[in-house]
């Protein structure tokens, strides 16, 4: 420490340029960081998604879900598998622990799945990993009053969108709702077989004619010339004029195709977009991993008006941006911070009153945080809501150390009996008290690097936190030896060589009154013990009170509502539903955009094309939202529509605040009942709305149970029954044409019959070998029965939810009270009822947590034992934890919140700070009473002189988390919830520090003295 302290001394400009060199790459590390809304997850899930044209949801689990699952189960680190079948497509999620290499993880998930055999037309299976990189940042709705959808397609896909790809940072830009152009070709079959011809013949022709064949390099008299033969169709008229040659009794001729086929151009959307009712195509931008999400968002935006220069009528909305909330977010943060590090001067001013001394102690909130800026730039960790909230916290920690050294210094200084003078006295002072301060912040060290090593969801979120705390915590710890002393050598210089010559040091009226009540306390152990002991059991009657729950609300202005039609239901139906509820939120004064998509590619449902999303934002001013939304989704669920209109609830912190049961058994039929009852037991709870279990819907089911006998007479098979009724036959390309410099597809298609019953379809023909025709009713006999929409497995079972919101904050009690009835149910034997949803949430976060405290506080332990050489005194520190719960729990009670795991992390940052007060009172204790003094001495002495500093600290950190705790606006886990439970639990803790503190470690020297133990 000396030579430490000696060499600031000695080479002041040295340090002054090192800290103008840490300031400036501070800034620059700061100003480079990634914005994000929260840090890069690693997700350890892994989808595979198969498509199996014309299957019913019983098929695709037997043929495809079933076998996938048995042949991915076993696979190394996979921990749960489920699947969902669907109409047309099966989903399988594969959830593995965290910290696998999901690289390595889906590649094996792709051999298991190539390994599996499956019926031959299954298409090939997507497998993908989840990834927070992979979803879009910012999402554009396209229209334009002056133009047709095929205008304004042509003018999206080949201006904007290359533009957008364009800009540094965008990795995709995926569009939908938009045109595509094609050519249908629809073979007359009654002309072909006048003709003699069949599909094969002219396909092969076709394919034949239309192409380009290179045939190389000839040798030319005296050099190689390419030769090339050029057959290729050009335009539709070139395809419609092609000649296809017919033999007949007579000789050779030739038809157009267009006499044996109908050939035309189709203009269609592949899903429906509309934006505030006017047809749209959206736009949905994807960033690069390594790209800043606000940067990429905020230059996007910024073409917006370029395009509308550009194209007359063009408009543009943003219906989705990310870049938004995060910029909201840093500015928040930044102003509590500051306003925070504000209040936390004014006490240090008000305490010390002398403005030098202030200016030294603050000097470490700014170095401390741009010292954590430097070294989270170097580990390549990003400015998100954990990092930015940890700086806040930070600021009510990172002063401690010097406020310490200062008030030592200061203090010293103005002993009328302090022999030292200058540098001699800012080393003694500061290494005086090196050794508290140095244990405090390795204490608070110790008690968040547990934070990291917490697993699953919550540990993947706590690990920047952590760092950002450790960072500017040792920070903290390293200016308070080196630019503290030096600060404190150039403004108390003349004070220090002239000596104590501005006040004498004198107790005050606060450390006699303390005194006092010090020894009291001492003389009357038991009182105060007994005192403190109720007040403490006292405060646990305030959990029932407070509630729990899991993550403060994030009050977003928005709606994500989606419509899943009936089992069966007809795609007019679908439209008209929708667009009612459409037509209700345009007439609706708080909303400003409603962007409407029909069909397409939902990540909910693969397979279906049916559904609707409805993304509505409101106005910013739109009060009492939550209220809001209730009576919106009672309006639309009281339309007389056939499907079910849900909103679903996504916030940026990934919480939910849905209670869920899964209900496990063998067959559908067993666990029905059992979840019918669970959604009435739900139902009948006040505090939970739209109850809804995913038990399936069913349609109608035809089975055509072929005659075999019949078969064999008219030398028919199975297949061509079902490739004769087949209407989900994957489209052939026939061949390619040019349109405008752009290649179309050809496709075959099929000549449309208008069926409206299962008989028109037993009235069609299959042709038999010897050409004959024969009707399907000949064939087959109808047996009519259900099936279902959806069948979902997990762990191998088949299972079904039930869901309800919460409009209570206390979870804990809602769902104690539900589990209560739950446990009266009959339940038969094979049948699991499994909590999922934000109770197993709370469940597994507050596990965590709680293991995480307790490593911490054994960790503490540790360090403190090392630090002071023996048991007693440690054992005596930790004695003020437990009193930290009577503030917290006072504290979450006066502000109305709940016990969430935001609080939980105020609980855990309350070990480190509370210990950090206790260390600097007992150090002096075993400080005076090494120069002889008794313990009681000893005691009162440190009592009276720590008393400021420790005073000063925990105001100091209440003011500087005030913001934190008053602000309105929500911030995930860094919210009002954590500012409040440390300012409740550091002001009781603090009070009952200075008093039980001392009197447990008077208590066990006896013990001491009479072992010969020395702590």
């Amino acid at each position: 420490m000396n030579s430490i302290i000696n060499f600031v001394m000695k080479n002041k400009l040295a340090v002054w340029l090192l800290t103008l060199i840490i300031t400036g790459t501070g800034i620059y590390a700061g100003t480079q960081m990634k914005l994000e809304t929260i840090p890069d997850i690693t997700i350890p899930v892994i989808t595979a998604t198969t498509i199996y044209p014309g299957a019913t949801p019983e098929q695709v689990a037997k043929d495809v879900s079933e076998p996938f699952e048995k042949a991915v189960s076993n696979l190394s680190g996979v921990k749960t598998v489920s699947s969902t079948s669907y109409q047309n497509a099966s989903s399988l999620q594969i959830e593995y622990a965290f910290g696998v290499d999901m690289k390595e993880a889906e590649a094996e998930v792709k051999e298991a799945l190539n390994n599996v055999k499956k019926p031959e037309n299954v298409q090939d299976t997507s497998v993908a990993r989840i990834s927070l990189n992979a979803f879009p940042i910012i999402a554009l709705s396209v229209s334009n009053s002056e133009k047709d959808l095929e205008a304004l397609t042509d003018d999206v896909e080949n201006i904007i969108v290359p533009q957008i790809e364009g800009i540094e940072g965008v990795s995709s830009a995926a569009v939908s709702g938009q045109q595509v152009e094609e050519v249908s070709l629809v073979f007359d079959q009654a002309k072909l077989t006048q003709l003699g011809l069949d599909e094969a013949t002219v396909k092969g022709i076709v394919q034949g004619t239309n192409l380009t064949m290179p045939l190389g390099l000839f040798q030319f008299e005296e050099e190689e010339q390419s030769v090339v033969v050029d057959g290729k169709v050009a335009t539709l008229e070139d395809l419609e004029n092609m000649k296809i040659p017919v033999v007949s009794p007579s000789g050779m001729y030739s038809v157009t195709l267009k006499e044996v086929a109908k050939i035309e151009f189709i203009g269609k959307a592949e899903s429906i977009s509309r934006t505030n009712g006017q047809e749209a195509i959206a736009i949905q931008i994807v960033k690069a991993q390594e790209a800043n999400t606000v940067d990429v968002a905020n230059a996007v935006k910024d073409m917006i008006p370029e395009f509308k220069k550009d194209f007359d009528g063009l408009d543009v909305q943003v219906t989705l941006d990310q870049g938004e909330p995060i910029e909201a977010s840093v500015e928040t943060m930044v102003s509590k911070a500051l306003f925070g590090a504000l209040f936390a001067v004014i006490i240090i001013l008000l305490f010390l009153r002398n403005f030098k001394s202030t200016i030294i102690s603050i000097i470490s909130i700014p170095l401390s945080i741009l010292i954590a800026f430097i070294l989270l730039y170097q580990m390549e960790i990003t400015l998100n809501m954990m990092t930015l909230g940890a700086m806040t916290v930070a600021i009510a920690r990172v002063i401690d150390d010097s406020i310490v050294v200062v008030e030592n210094i200061y203090r010293r200084m103005n002993l009328s009996n302090e022999k030292l003078k200058g540098k001699d006295l800012i080393r003694e002072a500061t290494k005086e008290m090196f050794l508290p301060i140095m244990s405090s912040t390795l204490v608070t060290i110790a008690v968040f690097l547990p934070l990291g090593l917490v697993s699953g969801m919550v540990g993947e979120l706590f690990l920047p936190f952590a760092l950002t705390m450790v960072f500017a915590l040792l920070a903290s710890l390293i200016v308070a030896i080196t630019i503290v002393p030096m600060l404190s050598h150039t403004l108390f210089k003349k004070n220090m060589e002239k000596g104590p010559v501005a006040h004498k040091e004198s107790r005050g009226k606060l450390a006699t009154g303390y005194k006092k009540a010090l020894n009291w306390s001492l003389n009357h152990k038991v009182i105060t013990s007994i005192g403190a002991v109720v007040l403490l059991v006292a405060s646990l009657f305030l959990i029932p009170v407070v509630g729990v729950s899991f993550l403060p609300e994030e009050e977003q202005k928005m709606m994500y509502v989606t419509y899943t039609p009936d089992a069966g239901e007809a795609a007019d139906n679908i439209s008209s539903s929708v667009e009612q509820v459409e037509e209700y939120f345009l007439e609706k004064e708080q909303v400003d955009i409603v962007q409407v998509s029909i069909g397409g590619a939902n990540p909910m449902a693969p397979g279906a094309t049916n559904g609707a999303l409805m993304f509505v934002t409101f106005d910013s001013e739109t009060e009492e939202f939550a209220k809001v939304k209730e009576d919106v989704m009672k309006d639309i669920q009281a339309f007389d529509v056939k499907g079910e209109w849900k909103s679903q609830d996504f916030t940026t912190s990934g919480s939910s605040n849905a209670i869920s049961y899964y209900v496990y058994g063998k067959e559908k039929e067993d666990i029905e009942p059992i979840v019918e009852n669970i959604a009435a037991i739900m139902e009948d709870n006040k505090d939970l709305k739209d109850v809804d279990t995913s038990l399936s819907k069913s349609y109608t089911e035809y089975t055509f149970v072929v005659d075999k006998e019949k078969l064999t007479e008219y030398g028919l098979t199975t297949a061509q029954i079902g490739m004769k009724l087949n209407p989900n036959v994957q489209r052939e390309v026939l061949t390619t044409i040019t349109k405008d410099d752009q290649t179309v597809d050809v496709y075959i298609d099929k000549q449309k019959e208008n069926q409206t019953s299962v008989e028109d379809l037993l009235d069609q023909t299959v042709a038999t070998p010897i050409g004959t025709e024969v009707s399907i009713s000949e064939l087959v006999k109808v047996e009519e029965g259900t099936s279902s929409d959806t069948v979902n497995r997990r762990e191998g079972k088949i299972f079904a939810s039930v869901t309800g919101t919460l409009t209570a904050k206390d979870v804990a009690k809602t769902s104690q009270d539900i589990q209560t009835e739950i446990d009266k149910l009959d339940v038969p034997a094979g049948i699991e009822i499994n909590t999922s949803g934000v109770t197993a949430d709370i469940e597994e976060a507050f596990t965590q947590l709680g293991l995480a405290m307790l490593a911490a506080i054994a960790i503490v332990y540790l360090i403190l034992v090392i630090t002071f050489g023996g048991g007693l005194a440690p054992f005596a520190i930790l004695f003020s934890l437990p009193f930290t719960a009577i503030g917290a729990l006072v504290g979450l009670a006066i502000a109305g919140e709940t016990l969430s795991v935001s609080a939980m992390l105020g609980l855990l940052m309350l070990i480190g700070i509370v210990v950090t007060n206790a260390i600097v009172l007992i150090d002096r204790v075993i400080h005076k009473e090494r120069e002889g003094h008794t313990t009681r001495e000893a005691i009162l002495e440190a009592g009276a002189t720590r008393l400021r500093p420790i005073l000063m600290t925990a105001l100091a950190t209440i003011g500087a988390l005030i913001p934190l705790a008053i602000g309105a606006e929500g911030s995930g886990l860094i919210s009002k919830g954590l500012g409040v439970t440390v300012i409740g639990g550091l002001t009781s803790s603090t009070l009952l520090t200075l008093i039980f503190v001392p009197m447990v470690y008077e208590f066990f020297a006896k013990f001491r003295r009479k072992k010969g133990l020395n702590s």
